[in-house]
C-alpha cells in the first residue's frame, strides 16, 4: 500500500482542513494503528478498490453490514429499481411492510417493530421506549459494549472510544450520566449485587450478547440466564443490541444462538445492506406505547427509506437461500481455524474468538471475558500486524477493539491469503 498511497495521502491532507481529525466517524482514523488512512474508490465482493487502483480484502465489510459482500448484484439492482421511482417520500408505502414481515418471521421476539436510520437512533429509542413503559430513570449497560453515541450510552464504551483512550466522552452532563450504570461483563456476582440494590430502579439492561466493539467476547451462558431471570423478577425491560450481531452470528441471530428472548431488540444497517438504517421492536405491548399509539414519542422524517427499504428485502431473501449459512459457516470456521493454527505453531497462546461470522484475534495470553482483559492486549504488536496485513492488501479494522467480518463473498483462496500471512508474521515477531 505505501508504494501508492500518494492520492490517498493527498485526499486525507485535504479532509483534514474540512472534517475534525479528517474522518466523519473516529473509528476510520488509524490514530490506534499509526499511519493515514486510504480513501476508498469503489468496491465489489470482498474487495475494496483504492484511490490508487489496489485491491484490498476486506474483512471490515462496511462495520458488519455487508454479510453479502460489497454491491451484490441483487441488492444493487433493487436500489437501482427503487431509485428510478423515488428515493424518499416521507409518507407510507408497501415496502416498509415487506421488509418488517420479513424481520418479524426471522426474529421471533420481534412483534412489532419501527425502523429508524442508524444503530445510534435505534438504541436510543429503545431506551426511551424502556423508560417510558417502566416509569423509570436508570439502565444497566456492560463496560466495553458499545451503543452508538446518545449522551446515556457513552460511559465506558467500547470501540472508538476506548480505542482514543476517551470512554466518557465530553459535553455529556454528570446528572444525565449519573442514571447509567456500568458493570463487568460477563460478572454474574456484581450483576447479582446491582439488582439485589437498585433493581426496583432500573428501567432496563441494555448488551451486545455477542459483543463486537471491544472484541468478540464469548458470553458465558449462566450470565445471559441470569440477566434474563433478574429482570424479568425486576420488572426491567432486557435489550439486546444486535446491530452486530444480528444475521450475523445466526439466522435469527445471537437471541436464536443463545435461545434467551429480550424484550426489545436493535438492529443496524445489516437490515438494508449496508445502506443508512436501523430497527426496533419486540413484544407488541411494549411497542405499543410509542405515539401515536402511545404516550412516548419517536419520529424520523426518512424513516423506512424506500431505498434501504429495496435493499433490505433483497438482501435478506440472498441470506435465506438453501445452503447460505453452511457455506459462510465452512469460510469463518476455516479462517479461525487457520489464525489459531499460526498461533499454535508459533509457541504463542494468544486467543481466537469467533461466533457466526465475526473474529477476533486477541494478542492477550489470557483468554479475554470482559473490557478490562482485553485492555491488557499487546496494542504495539497488533498495529504492527495491521501494519504487515495493509501492506499486503488486506484490510482488518484498524483496532484491538473491533471484530472482524466474513463475507459470503469471500473466498477459500483469500481466506488462506489470509492465514498465510498471520503465520509469517507470527514466525517473525
Amino acid at each position: 500500500m505505501e508504494k501508492t498511497a500518494s492520492q490517498s495521502k493527498e485526499l486525507f491532507d485535504q479532509a483534514c482542513t474540512l472534517f475534525p481529525g479528517g474522518v466523519n466517524s473516529p473509528v476510520r482514523a488509524f490514530g490506534a494503528v499509526g499511519g493515514d488512512p486510504f480513501f476508498v474508490k469503489e468496491a465489489k465482493g470482498s474487495c475494496l478498490i483504492t484511490e490508487e487502483g489496489e485491491s484490498v480484502l476486506d474483512y471490515v465489510q462496511s462495520w458488519g453490514a455487508l454479510i453479502l459482500g460489497h454491491a451484490h448484484p441483487a441488492v444493487v439492482e433493487a436500489i437501482q429499481q427503487q431509485a428510478s421511482r423515488g428515493t424518499s417520500y416521507g409518507a407510507s408505502h408497501k415496502l416498509e411492510i415487506e421488509l418488517a414481515d420479513q424481520i418479524q418471521k426471522l426474529v421471533p421476539s420481534i412483534e412489532k417493530l419501527r425502523f429508524v436510520n442508524s444503530g445510534t437512533e435505534a438504541v436510543m429509542s429503545a431506551i426511551r421506549l424502556a423508560r417510558g413503559a417502566t416509569g423509570r430513570d436508570k439502565i444497566v449497560k456492560f463496560e466495553g459494549c458499545y451503543h452508538g453515541h446518545a449522551d446515556s450510552l457513552l460511559v465506558k464504551a467500547g470501540s472508538g472510544a476506548a480505542t482514543f483512550g476517551v470512554p466518557n466522552s465530553g459535553g455529556i452532563p454528570a446528572d444525565l450520566a449519573q442514571h447509567t450504570l456500568t458493570l463487568p461483563f460477563n460478572d454474574v456476582a456484581k450483576l447479582d449485587a446491582l439488582f439485589a440494590e437498585s433493581g426496583s430502579e432500573v428501567a432496563c439492561v441494555i448488551l451486545e450478547p455477542v459483543p463486537g466493539n471491544m472484541g468478540v467476547i464469548h458470553a458465558r451462558s449462566e450470565f445471559l440466564k441470569q440477566l434474563r431471570e433478574l429482570t424479568q423478577k425486576s420488572g426491567s425491560i432486557l435489550i439486546f443490541d444486535e446491530v452486530m450481531s444480528g444475521f450475523r452470528v445466526a439466522l435469527g441471530g445471537a437471541q436464536e444462538h443463545f435461545k434467551i428472548k429480550p424484550d426489545l431488540t436493535t438492529l443496524g444497517k445489516i437490515i438494508g445492506a449496508g445502506l443508512p438504517v436501523g430497527a426496533f421492536g419486540g413484544k407488541a405491548e411494549l411497542m405499543d406505547q410509542l405515539a401515536p399509539s402511545g404516550p412516548v414519542y419517536q419520529a424520523g422524517t426518512l424513516s423506512g427509506n424506500p431505498l434501504a427499504m429495496a435493499a433490505g428485502i433483497a438482501a435478506l431473501k440472498e441470506i435465506q437461500q438453501p445452503g447460505f449459512y453452511s457455506q459462510l459457516e465452512a469460510l469463518s470456521d476455516r479462517l479461525e481455524k487457520g489464525i489459531r493454527g499460526a498461533v499454535e505453531s508459533s509457541g504463542r497462546s494468544w486467543q481466537v474468538h469467533r461466533l457466526g461470522s465475526m473474529i477476533t484475534l486477541f494478542f492477550n495470553e489470557k483468554d479475554p471475558q470482559n473490557f478490562d482483559d482485553v485492555g491488557e492486549c499487546d496494542f504495539d504488536l497488533f498495529s504492527k500486524y495491521f501494519q504487515t496485513l495493509l501492506q499486503n492488501n488486506v484490510f482488518i479494522p484498524p483496532s484491538q477493539y473491533e471484530a472482524w467480518f466474513v463475507s459470503s463473498s469471500h473466498t477459500v483462496k483469500e481466506i488462506d491469503k489470509t492465514i498465510g500471512l498471520t503465520q509469517s508474521f507470527l514466525q517473525e515477531v
